[in-house]
């Protein structure tokens, strides 16, 4: 008995050191008041034991705190070499409270369930930098990668981990939403229709939901709509895994798959961008041709106001400009004396959250299509006046500091109020002045 007993000690205490193999840190921060203000909420930080503090780690953003148990798995992997040196950090949604500690407002959906960058931003400015300010019990400060990471989260953390990636590839290449919410709650249900007509980013997906997932009606379904979001994931190329099941809305299938999805997450190389089947854009775009900066000299300057914005049909027989209030383009045709004539909202913009977009600068190519530069990316228009194709901005650029743009034999290019010059190499014909298009018919 005494031996059986000195066995199952030793045996306890090494269950006990695997289960422990990492640190966690944990802290309070208070938003800035650019972006939430007034909130606080609690931060977990993961450091495993393999993580010595010479090199950066890998990222990975848990939302709604510990879920699935995700420190133990993480080391696991880790020890396996089945995923990188990682640090993890698991992010309450925020809360205001009054003097005597009472919550009188409760953040989550506010920052979770919207479409923006807002949430993905707030990450970056205020999140991260605080994380990389602890220190370990080791001594070693604490150093994230900010390319490459993953992230995940459960319902209203499952389109908050989505749009985090959507917005910021470079930092979360990575991303596992667990029974998300994409419906009719903050726009959610408009994304489906967005990455259809979005270039690709270079992504890895999983999306989790089962058929008894129908949280609150009012809203959708919740199963209809990532069944929505797989398929135009699908559609868009998108290297994406999906497990649908009988669940309802919950955290346990999740928890049941987490080890084998973080395995598929960490697999390989680094996620790549997919072929679209978006016909306008699969014939647009150059493989692995981003956009390319040079100097155009000092000779443009800020447009003065967006009642300046314009764009002229190439034959000169229709003109679209902004009108304030509303992200629809007004198209007028032009008759023989200049005058603008059957004004009509004609040119429909996608937008995140309900928000007005930035319009800075708009052109027609030679095929008749309208492009429009705004802070939801470069979105191409058909004759028609539909969205067909979205493009991203460079990752430094500012929609609302674009004066100017144009079109070469190949490439599409965009000025700044500093006289930067960003080209984009694309097959795409320039306009011809006094030249009509070729009709593209009522489509």
């Amino acid at each position: 008995m005494k031996r059986h007993g000195l066995i199952l000690a030793l045996v306890m205490l090494l269950i006990g050191m695997t289960a422990n193999a990492h640190e966690i840190i944990k802290f309070n921060l208070k938003s800035s008041d650019k972006y939430y203000p007034g909130t606080e909420r609690e931060i977990q930080v993961y450091v495993p034991d393999a993580y010595d503090g010479k090199t950066r780690a890998c990222l990975y953003v848990g939302l709604d705190g510990i879920l699935c148990n995700a420190p133990h798995v993480m080391d696991s992997l880790i020890t396996a070499g089945k995923m990188p040196v990682t640090i993890g950090v698991f992010i309450q949604p925020g809360v205001i409270k009054d003097k005597d500690g009472n919550v009188v407002r409760y953040n989550r959906s506010n920052e979770f369930d919207m479409t923006n960058d807002k949430f993905v931003s707030f990450l970056v400015e205020d999140v991260l930098p605080a994380v990389e300010r602890l220190k370990t019990a080791k001594g070693f400060p604490i150093r994230s990668s900010r390319q490459g990471g993953m992230i995940f989260g459960l319902s209203s953390g499952g389109i908050a981990a989505f749009t985090a990636a959507w917005h910021r590839p470079d930092l979360f290449s990575r991303v596992f939403s667990g029974v998300g919410t994409f419906v009719a709650m903050r726009g959610g249900n408009d994304l489906q229709a967005i990455v259809r007509k979005s270039e690709p980013r270079p992504l890895r997906i999983f999306l989790q939901d089962g058929t008894n997932d129908v949280w609150n009606a009012l809203f959708g379904h919740w199963y209809e709509g990532n069944r929505m979001l797989a398929s135009a994931l699908d559609f868009a190329g998108y290297d994406a895994r999906y497990d649908w099941s009988d669940c309802n809305h919950g955290v346990k299938r999740a928890n049941e798959i987490f080890p084998e999805v973080m395995e598929w997450m960490w697999r390989g190389e680094s996620p790549k961008c997919g072929k679209t089947q978006n016909n306008l854009l699969d014939t647009m775009l150059v493989d692995d041709r981003g956009w390319a900066t040079s100097d155009s000299g000092p000779r443009h300057k800020r447009l003065a106001h967006p009642d300046t914005i314009k764009a002229v049909y190439p034959d000169g027989k229709l003109m679209v400009k902004p009108q304030s209030g509303t992200n629809c383009l007004w198209q007028y045709t032009i008759d023989e004396n200049g005058m603008e004539q059957n004004g009509q909202p004609f040119y429909w913009l996608h937008s995140y959250d309900n928000s007005l977009l930035t319009v800075s600068a708009m052109a027609f190519d030679g095929a008749g299509n309208l492009w429009v530069v705004t802070n939801a990316g470069i979105q191409i228009c058909d004759q028609n006046g539909r969205v067909r194709g979205i493009l991203m901005l460079p990752a430094e650029v500012s929609a609302k500091n674009i004066v100017e743009i144009g079109f070469s034999e190949h490439s599409f290019w965009m000025i700044d109020d500093f006289s930067n010059e960003y080209i984009r190499p694309l097959h795409i014909t320039p306009p011809t002045p006094g030249v009509t298009p070729k009709s593209q018919g009522q489509g």
